[in-house]
């Protein structure tokens, strides 16, 4: 039994937030930020939060697949950002999808969290033996950025991509790789409630906004995509060569530019939206597959490959058949 992707969908909020208006309340401007990003715009929420633009995301996803909520065997969402620490928004997502039948959860694996899911509902389904999975990367990161650190403000969007999993007899899932570097975790960090108790001895402060390392982080995501991308292809009979397109995280083109030289590999391989939605996360992967499917670049039987790194540090990869 193979596990194939059977329905893609993404949803994008309205509001388009350029580089210039980012400059009018910190100090930036459009040439700069493109120069060392590769964005040049990004969506941000006007409070849809992240069950809401989910839910708008997996509606389209199993429309395309054919196939109901109550249909559904399991939910995975892969986010950061949740709406609240309970319940998850797998749950959330559950109620207004009517999926009744389905086992729901969420993972946080940060901008490696789409890939993750992806293989995550893979092993459930072979292993409980489940007919249909969706598995959903969303994000608000807008309400966990600090507006005033051009650092990092310049980076996030928000987003949700989905994608409904079937069972196929020939293609699907090749092959998945996931690694994570715990020990380098604090260069990219985003902080949680301060502990402040009766019983606390010292009061802590806690920021619970993005803070990254940004010369730490694009060292490991140099390397990172790299490994994964000679991890997912190891012990299978797939080369480099015969991959259609890869799918990497949308973070910054300086690190993919990087990659594509050392792999020798045409740019034009990796596919590219960052310019339009910035760093949206977990939702990452899937939004540019949603892209790549609207503009029917996606055809019966190329290979893919997914591959994505983030907070944890994190990193991994899909390979699939279309």
């Amino acid at each position: 039994m193979n596990i194939k992707i059977g329905g893609i969908g993404a949803y994008l909020p309205k509001l388009v937030v350029t580089n210039d208006r980012i400059s009018e309340f910190v100090t930036t401007n459009d040439e700069w930020i493109v120069e060392r990003t590769g964005i040049k715009e990004r969506r941000i929420s006007e409070g849809e939060n992240t069950s809401q633009i989910a839910i708008k995301a997996s509606s389209v996803a199993l429309k395309r697949a054919g196939i109901k909520g109550e249909d559904l065997d399991l939910i995975i969402v892969a986010t950061i950002t949740p709406d609240m620490f309970m319940p998850s928004v797998a749950c959330l997502v559950q109620k207004e999808l009517n999926a009744d039948n389905a086992a729901a959860f969420d993972i946080n694996v940060a901008c490696s969290g789409f890939v993750y899911a992806l293989e995550t509902a893979n092993s459930l389904m072979k292993s409980l033996n489940y007919k249909n999975a969706l598995v959903i990367g969303a994000e608000t990161l807008s309400k966990v950025v600090d507006w005033t650190d051009r650092s990092t403000c310049i980076l996030f969007g928000d987003g949700a991509g989905a994608a409904v999993l079937v069972n196929d007899e020939k293609k699907g899932i090749i092959n998945s790789y996931l690694k994570t570097e715990g020990k380098k975790g604090d260069s990219l960090t985003i902080g949680a409630l301060e502990f402040n108790t009766p019983f606390t001895k010292e009061k802590s402060e806690t920021k619970q906004y993005v803070e990254m390392n940004g010369r730490e982080v694009f060292k490991f995501a140099t390397s990172a995509i790299i490994k994964a991308i000679d991890g997912v292809l190891e012990n299978t009979d797939v080369s480099l060569e015969d991959i259609k397109y890869i799918v990497p995280h949308q973070a910054n083109v300086r690190i993919l530019d990087y990659v594509a030289r050392k792999l020798n590999l045409d740019i034009n391989k990796f596919y590219l939206n960052l310019d339009k939605v910035g760093n949206t996360s977990s939702a990452s992967v899937p939004l540019a597959l949603n892209e790549m499917y609207e503009k029917n670049m996606l055809n019966d039987g190329d290979k893919i490959l997914l591959v994505a790194f983030g907070g944890g540090l994190s990193y991994g990869a899909t390979l699939l058949e279309w």
